[in-house]
């Protein structure tokens, strides 16, 4: 018998679920097109401040996970307790959850016992705010350089990491910071409330 999810040691999951990449295509705008409907439809319309496409599959020509990344920024008065019984209900599972300093909220979608399934979600929650993940987007939709660079950097780091997803995510951050903080001054306030 197959082990549940949450019943898996981490090095389990990360056999089960290894660092895949590809080339950024269409059908992600697609994948996130459907989502965001059902997002809207599924939950108070009130408590909606923005949703946006985030990650490398909101970039054209993009190395990146086959993952569609998802940012929905709620109102500060958002019953977060009903969000994520809505949510669940809906087919997401809560991976992580902070409150303090700021609401952060991290449920997945598309993850099985037998592996990824055809489509992929992570949907990040945040308060309304001036999110980094906006700036580097925007950044990398500007900046075709720097997106092939940060593609190449993912090929790399994906032969180190495959089968560790903390590794990887952890050895990618010092370049997102750097060119979160170009595009920050580049687009100052872009995002601001």
């Amino acid at each position: 018998m197959k082990k549940e999810l949450s019943e898996m040691t981490l090095k389990e999951l990360w056999e089960l679920f290894p660092i895949i990449l590809e080339e950024q295509s269409s059908k992600y705008k697609e994948w996130y097109a459907i989502e965001e409907r059902q997002l809207l439809k599924s939950l108070i319309y009130e408590d909606i401040k923005r949703i946006n496409h985030i990650g490398s599959s909101a970039v054209e020509g993009m190395i990146t996970k086959p993952t569609v990344d998802i940012l929905l920024e709620v109102d500060n008065n958002c019953d977060i307790t009903k969000l994520i019984e809505i949510t669940n209900v809906n087919g997401w599972i809560l991976m992580f959850s902070e409150y303090e300093p700021v609401l952060r909220l991290l449920f997945n979608k598309g993850y099985t016992s037998d592996g990824f399934a055809e489509k992929v979600y992570h949907l990040h929650v945040r308060h309304l705010g001036d999110w980094d993940e906006l700036y580097f987007r925007d950044y990398l939709l500007d900046n075709t350089d720097v997106a092939v660079q940060y593609g190449n950097l993912k090929l790399k780091l994906r032969k180190e990491f495959e089968h560790d997803r903390d590794g990887y995510t952890e050895a990618k951050t010092e370049f997102i910071k750097r060119y979160t903080e170009k595009a920050k001054l580049e687009y100052i306030g872009r995002y601001l409330p």
